[in-house]
């Protein structure tokens, strides 16, 4: 099979599990398009440190609910990189809520960024992304778990793991794999914002290993699927959470 181009485009990469997913892509030598809608410094601090440890990178602004945002970032990894072999569809919002009081606003904020961003995304790489590239998109744990409030989010990442299906069986012939990483709680400063101990103490419990997951835990199921050891992984879920599902 032909070696797939060592470029990576990743979404939402300007801080928690997304700059962990750039940072470890770039270790293993890809080179990276650090992709962000607001949080230009932190993005910018992701590309200097790839830069420092020898890698390449760029920052670039865009907000996946566009409809013009991915074909823009692949218009620019293609002219600095040539050919994307790998994109990490990590951008995403959670807006918590029982259905019965969500707003319009609400449902149509979550389905643009965690729905429209990663279909446009998979659109994208599956016209122009070369022979042997890595399709990954993240999905969450909570499709399985269905608890209260997340029933919006839920739905949307339940829909990215139908078109990873779905999208693995139709690009399957040119040898690009395609699949979705389904975190469990993970400790990024987003996820703790707002949440007392206790809460985070009970969250940890629910775990066997007794603890949340780490961004470099996530990183490293991205990385296995986006290279050549996980060539023959396709159409899969993987449910990166220690076993909480």
């Amino acid at each position: 099979m032909k070696q797939p181009s060592k470029s990576a485009i990743v979404t939402g990469a300007s801080k928690g599990i997304g700059a962990a997913i750039a940072l470890r892509l770039a270790k293993d030598g890809h080179k990276i398009l650090v992709n962000y809608a607001r949080d230009e410094a932190g993005a910018n601090l992701i590309a200097e440190r790839i830069k420092d440890a020898g890698g390449q990178a760029i920052a670039v602004q865009g907000d996946v609910a566009d409809p013009t945002c991915m074909a823009a970032l692949f218009d620019v990894a293609e002219r600095d990189y040539g050919t994307v072999g790998v994109l990490v569809n990590n951008a995403g919002i959670m807006r918590l809520g029982p259905i019965n009081s969500a707003t319009d606003t609400d449902f149509e904020a979550q389905c643009a960024i965690n729905l429209g961003g990663v279909f446009r995304g998979m659109r994208e790489a599956a016209n122009r992304m070369g022979e042997g590239g890595a399709i990954v998109s993240l999905s969450s744990s909570v499709v399985g778990l269905y608890q209260p409030a997340y029933g919006i989010y839920a739905a949307t990442k339940a829909a990215v793991e139908a078109m990873t299906h779905v999208l693995a069986r139709e690009l399957g012939p040119r040898g690009i794999t395609v699949n979705a990483v389904a975190p469990g709680p993970v400790e990024t400063e987003l996820f703790l914002a707002g949440k007392p101990e206790a809460l985070v103490r009970n969250i940890k419990d629910m775990n066997p290993f007794g603890r949340l997951g780490s961004p470099e835990d996530i990183a490293a199921a991205v990385a296995f699927l986006a290279s050549s050891d996980g060539r023959w992984v396709s159409g899969q879920t993987l449910r990166a959470n220690g076993g909480l599902v």
